[in-house]
């Protein structure tokens, strides 16, 4: 993922409306903000009231059902609404300056929604015993979610969540033209928030037969989503967007 604005033209009419959007985009950044605090405690088991280990008894097969479900309704939502050609559809109905605002707070309550529902499979796949250990992989897991973060801020964080739309918009100004970097983590991969996530759900201490399906579901997700968005990004910015780094990992000759 590289720094890439769309322009999006200010929304016509009264004050009033461009304001109520630009409240409405804040509402969905806190929303997702909320979501994606949430994320963390769910996948690493910390300080949340139900985590990808906890929650009502249920049998193998309804539990693997139901979770696949789950992952599917966010793939499904995430997948199509990121797509260029619904974007073009979907601003036929509601103005442009929110349409990233209504797909960050879309995504942020399906995940929700899969948080609450999940079903876990709390059988062990690998528990990793000495304590040093054990804190070396909680710590990659916690790098994975800084490398996510840190990502999100060296393109344009608030303009990939939608703040800056709507605050564009309430101001009567244009989002500039789409501006290809590749800042830090950028020099290295093209998709390191995507290499962030696959890190944060994979590095575990105790890896349960529900984390294991979350983690490797997510990450071949993860891949699709990739490939759809290299060739929007391609479509946009050239060949040369693929020439200078690997896709996802840094000692990955070129993809």
């Amino acid at each position: 993922m590289t720094e890439t604005q769309a322009t999006s033209p200010a929304m016509p009419g009264h004050r009033m409306l461009r304001f109520t959007a630009f409240l409405f985009g804040g509402v969905a950044y806190l929303t997702f903000l909320f979501t994606i605090l949430y994320a963390i405690g769910f996948v690493s088991g910390l300080a949340v009231p139900k985590t990808i280990d906890t929650g009502a008894d249920s049998g193998v097969f309804e539990a693997i059902v139901v979770n696949l479900a789950l992952m599917s309704l966010f793939a499904i939502q995430h997948g199509v609404m990121a797509r260029k050609s619904f974007r073009h559809w979907w601003t036929q109905f509601i103005p442009k300056p929110v349409e990233r605002s209504t797909y960050v707070l879309c995504s942020s309550l399906t995940l929700l929604v899969l948080f609450w529902q999940w079903r876990p499979m709390p059988a062990v796949i690998w528990n990793i015993q000495e304590p040093e250990m054990a804190v070396v992989i909680a710590t990659l897991s916690f790098v994975g979610w800084v490398i996510v973060f840190t990502s999100t801020f060296l393109i344009d964080h608030f303009e990939l969540f939608g703040l800056h739309q709507v605050a564009n918009n309430l101001a009567g100004r244009e989002i500039p033209a789409p501006v290809f970097r590749t800042p830090l983590f950028y020099r290295f991969v093209r998709h390191p928030i995507y290499l962030g996530f696959i890190i944060a759900f994979w590095a575990t201490p105790t890896m349960s037969a529900g984390h294991l399906l979350f983690a490797a579901v997510t990450t071949a997700y993860i891949f699709v989503g990739i490939m759809l968005e290299e060739r929007d990004l391609v479509g946009l910015f050239g060949d040369e967007y693929r020439q200078r780094v690997s896709m996802l990992f840094p000692w990955q000759k070129l993809s």
